[in-house]
């Protein structure tokens, strides 16, 4: 059988195609609306020695500053389905669909269990890859299973919510089979009519103050209180994209929180109290580890919100962010490893970066 002719854009942007706005061309780029269109793109890029990186929403993405030799394939796979069962709602949502509307739309139908996720840019898709969690809530909790398309054979697979090996912004699309599996289709299950359990102080103060918790018993009401808090809150951190707001000229929160030991951490504390440090270290609770925000140590190592250097930049409003302040995507990198490295020196802790770097050169 004759294979597909496929119509590719050629030297494309990839700035245009990123929320911090970096990135060089792409040498070829193509939009993908069906699994078969993928599939083609993965053989004719094997077929020509291609290198390929697949993109999502951009939001979570670092491209060099030389650009991409090689074939840039843009998930843009539509369509999303909701069956009622019993005291639950199954959606079946494809890849790339928006998050945020996905939300509101779970929202609309009486749903609970990813309004805390309200607000994060990015598409279906890409949310299961980094296990995407912010103020109690993890995608996780809701998804059941999902289908992916096998880059090495271009058979599709689908994977229950054991397999895909989740942790703390991780799965095993990140780690074991990091670039191996496109996502295609996404499967979660969502409670009807049920209470929002809130854990984040920061959230519940929110609540409290402007809504009352008593707003939080069941239903459409409590989940759309919660789903306004947190849009109000991750606003007011620049984490809600916003073209006229330079702060949210970024890929998100920069660094992971660190998740220590018991033992790690009564050393972090050691250290902490022996170089002066007064306050008491934040902290959550994380299975029986310790999880320390990594933008309390970005502060205490000496780099507060609206520092700059060069053409990058630490977000006004969020000390995780670092943005693009007219510069490059080599400069925010060498901000990032700056950051990394004073921290270690403060506190030996080698913080973790959240975003994907795509390489300059590839094998």
């Amino acid at each position: 059988m004759d294979q597909p002719k496929l119509e590719f854009q050629e030297n494309v942007p990839l700035a245009n195609h990123t929320t911090i706005s970096l990135g060089g061309e792409a040498s070829l780029f193509k939009v993908c609306q069906s699994v078969e269109q993928i599939r083609d793109c993965l053989t004719y890029a094997k077929d020509n020695k291609l290198s390929v990186q697949i993109l999502g929403r951009g939001s979570n993405i670092l491209f060099p500053d030389e650009g991409y030799d090689g074939l840039v394939v843009k998930i843009d796979l539509k369509g999303i389905s909701l069956t009622e069962d019993g005291d639950w709602l199954v959606a079946h949502a494809a890849a790339g669909e928006d998050w945020a509307e996905f939300v509101r739309l779970c929202i609309d139908h009486d749903c609970s269990g990813i309004e805390c996720l309200s607000g994060i840019p990015g598409l279906i898709g890409a949310t299961p890859m980094q296990n995407v969690g912010a103020y109690g809530q993890e995608v996780s909790d809701t998804i059941i299973s999902l289908n992916a398309l096998d880059s090495k054979n271009l058979k599709e697979a689908e994977f229950t919510n054991k397999e895909c090996r989740f942790g703390y912004r991780q799965s095993r699309f990140r780690t074991k089979d990091a670039g191996r599996y496109i996502i295609t289709e996404v499967t979660f299950r969502l409670r009807k009519s049920s209470r929002t359990e809130i854990h984040y102080p920061e959230l519940r103060n929110y609540l409290e103050t402007n809504f009352g918790l008593n707003i939080l018993a069941t239903g459409r009401p409590a989940s759309e209180a919660v789903r306004s808090a947190v849009l109000a809150i991750r606003k007011k951190k620049s984490m809600v994209i916003d073209p006229a707001d330079l702060n949210t000229r970024s890929v998100g929160s920069f660094f992971m929180n660190p998740i220590l030991s018991k033992r790690e951490f009564e050393s972090l504390e050691e250290q902490w109290k022996l170089s002066g440090g007064k306050d008491q270290i934040p902290t959550f609770n994380a299975q029986g580890s310790v999880k320390v925000p990594a933008a309390w140590l970005v502060e205490k190592a000496g780099f507060h919100r609206g520092y700059r250097k060069g053409g990058a930049g630490i977000s006004a409003n969020h000390s995780l962010a670092l943005i693009n302040c007219g510069g490059t995507t080599r400069e925010i990198l060498d901000l990032a490893e700056e950051i990394q490295q004073s921290v270690f020196k403060r506190f030996g802790i080698r913080l973790e970066r959240e975003p994907v770097v795509v390489s300059a050169t590839v094998d």
